[in-house]
């Protein structure tokens, strides 16, 4: 089953059933909304731009940073060939890119990515697991203390359950969901977009007061001349000619002073916040420093080190663990930094100076093909004789 298509909602009774949450939902504080706007289920918080650019960011970003496995070995790590079931880990023809995608959207919306395990190996490692969208799963505490399993509806063998968790929280079995844990900061966002868009399309005001000083109209006097007058306005362009008394007057009101602008900047910078910091700054919801080559490389360092990193780690050690030991993964995090050409031609000098890089792998960070004379690390630099004393 794909985690984004083919869902069917889990049974009434299963939701009766769950009672692992360690927060309350909408439903139970007595309100099924958050700020006028329905976030029961994740994809909702994707409609505020801030939520959904800094989920496809991480997701992204870990989906397309190369993936290297490694032994661990006396002499050091060495690189080995990625085994044939990591190249595929879903087993379904996409890709293990486009599981770590599927993986990680889990992960951040919803703080556990669930799935059937449907192969393994000969050591019982599983080398297929397809992920379930986690709202589609539903674990139920048993009466012996175990927990049974349901995915939309129907109870699975809770021994193919692949169950993986952030931000746990003690004695519940699910992670906190950040969508979840803020819910109304996500909801005023979005109510203050549509409250945007309402305004933009018809106003949030009347455009103009028609008014008439010399007498009083009831209702249906001031609907006709509204009517009348608007007739006038549309499609014919003929000007229009005001009686005794009438007085039009054009109401304008700067967007600025309806504080939706004012509400949707410290929003999305709020969101951003809830992944982490480093989002807001990259994203562009942060300002007041002029952008420089320096600062602007740093943000992605910060970013890297603040925001993404906590997530690479994880999910390294999710697919070591489908290794046998000492093999391992990392994720090569300098294809996330890029540096221009001088500082990188920079760090290779110093790295072939101090010796701790030969030249093949030097020309393999830069895309070349190795040299026979570049396998060893260069010659240390020969001091230049001593002066001969001067004689008398």
């Amino acid at each position: 089953m794909s985690l984004l298509f083919g869902r069917r909602a889990a049974g009434p009774e299963q939701r009766a059933a769950f009672s692992d949450r360690p927060i309350p939902g909408p439903a139970e504080t007595g309100s099924t909304r958050y700020a006028a706007v329905d976030l029961t289920r994740a994809e909702a918080s994707l409609q505020q731009v801030a939520v959904w650019a800094c989920i496809n960011l991480t997701c992204s970003a870990v989906e397309t940073m190369p993936l290297d496995c490694y032994r661990s070995t006396a002499d050091g790590p060495k690189t080995i060939p990625t085994p044939g079931y990591l190249l595929d880990l879903g087993g379904e023809g996409h890709g293990t890119a486009d599981w770590l995608w599927q993986a990680m959207y889990s992960w951040m919306t919803r703080g556990n990515q669930v799935g059937t395990v449907l192969a393994r190996s000969a050591t019982g490692t599983p080398t297929q697991v397809v992920l379930h969208h986690p709202d589609d799963v539903r674990p139920v505490r048993l009466d012996d203390g175990t927990y049974g399993w349901w995915v939309n509806g129907r109870r699975v063998d809770a021994g193919s359950v692949w169950h993986k968790r952030v931000f746990p929280v003690p004695d519940h079995l699910m992670g906190l969901s950040p969508i979840g844990m803020h819910a109304l900061t996500i909801g005023t966002g979005l109510a203050a977009a549509r409250f945007g868009a309402a305004w933009f399309e018809d106003g949030g005001h009347p455009s103009a007061l028609l008014t008439n000083t010399e007498s009083n109209l009831d209702q249906q006097q001031a609907a006709t001349v509204k009517a009348r007058f608007l007739a006038a306005l549309r499609g014919t362009r003929e000007p229009v000619v005001f009686g005794k008394g009438w007085k039009y007057e054009q109401i304008s009101v700067p967007a600025n002073e309806s504080q939706f602008l004012e509400t949707l900047g410290y929003s999305s910078a709020e969101c951003c916040r809830i992944y982490g910091p480093g989002y807001a700054d990259v994203l562009g919801y942060e300002t007041g420093g002029s952008l420089t080559y320096a600062n602007v490389e740093q943000r992605s360092l910060d970013l890297l080190t603040y925001a993404i990193n906590p997530w690479l780690v994880r999910m390294e050690k999710l697919l070591s663990a489908l290794l046998p030991q000492p093999q391992y993964v990392r994720f090569n995090r300098d294809a996330l930094v890029r540096t221009d050409l001088l500082t990188r031609y920079q760090a290779h000098a110093l790295a072939l100076t101090n010796r701790w890089a030969t030249v093949n792998e030097v020309r393999a960070l830069e895309d070349s093909g190795p040299v026979p004379w570049g396998d060893q690390p260069n010659s240390p630099t020969t001091a230049p004789p001593a002066p001969a004393p001067k004689e008398g």
